[in-house]
């Protein structure tokens, strides 16, 4: 975690509920420091009274934009429009795109071209382009921790395509490609590399929550750690059995 990351949330209120506002803004502290927190839609309409009684509390600006064509989405524009001007201002080093419309993909490659990080944070139902233009793409449901998926699937299948055997052969790949001459790679590295290579990749995803435990029940993999030069915290180490 890097506390001096400032990031922009933008939340696309046509296509994300009200009640997902805590985990999001939870888990980006996690990442940084949230500089720009603003949400998209038109606030004349009654479907989004659930989104006005919790701006305040988390401290998020509405951005008033009007549907002025029936079947066209103006809230993307201005949303789209924003990144760009807050890109520019050169005041982020990242940006969470909170929608679970495939209609931000572009968007996202765009930031990433410019040197961004990318959190995007969307229901299941977000179409893959978007997630894979993402550097990191989180599901709503497994944030609040009410997903069917992961308690319907449990450490086989997180259902969103990836499959524990598909991390297990992907991991395998990874330490073979970053190991010492013994095996060993730091768990950190080849995680990061994991997150790469599969942007949706979480380990709460499986019912886990540390990226350890997960590795552990894998069964395809010898781990250890040892005290930091400090004492204070453990580095782990990770090679193929």
């Amino acid at each position: 975690m890097n506390d001096d990351k400032r990031y922009a949330v933008l939340i696309d209120a046509d296509n994300v509920s009200a009640k997902y506002i805590k985990a999001i803004t939870d888990e980006l502290s996690n990442e940084g420091i949230i500089t720009y927190r603003r949400i998209y839609g038109d606030w004349t309409k009654s479907e989004m009274s659930p989104w006005k009684s919790v701006l305040l509390n988390h401290s998020i600006t509405p951005i008033q934009q009007y549907s002025y064509t029936s079947g066209k989405n103006a809230t993307d524009s201005a949303m789209i429009i924003d990144a760009m001007d807050i890109l520019y201002s050169g005041n982020v080093d990242g940006f969470c795109i909170v929608s679970s419309d495939s209609d931000f993909t572009r968007l996202a490659s765009r930031l990433r071209e410019s040197g961004m990080y990318v959190i995007g944070m969307g229901e299941r139902k977000t179409p893959n382009p978007f997630i894979a233009a993402c550097n990191r793409f989180l599901y709503l449901e497994v944030l609040t921790g009410d997903d069917s998926h992961t308690k319907q699937q449990s450490t086989q299948y997180s259902g969103d395509g990836l499959t524990a055997d598909i991390i297990k052969n992907a991991m395998t790949t990874i330490l073979t490609e970053i190991s010492d001459d013994d095996g060993w790679a730091s768990l950190s590295q080849a995680g990061n590399i994991l997150t790469k290579r599969f942007p949706n990749f979480d380990v709460r995803n499986f019912g886990f929550v540390k990226l350890t435990p997960f590795m552990k029940s894998l069964g395809a993999f010898e781990i250890y750690s040892v005290p930091s030069e400090n004492g204070n915290v453990k580095v782990i180490y990770i090679r193929n059995k």
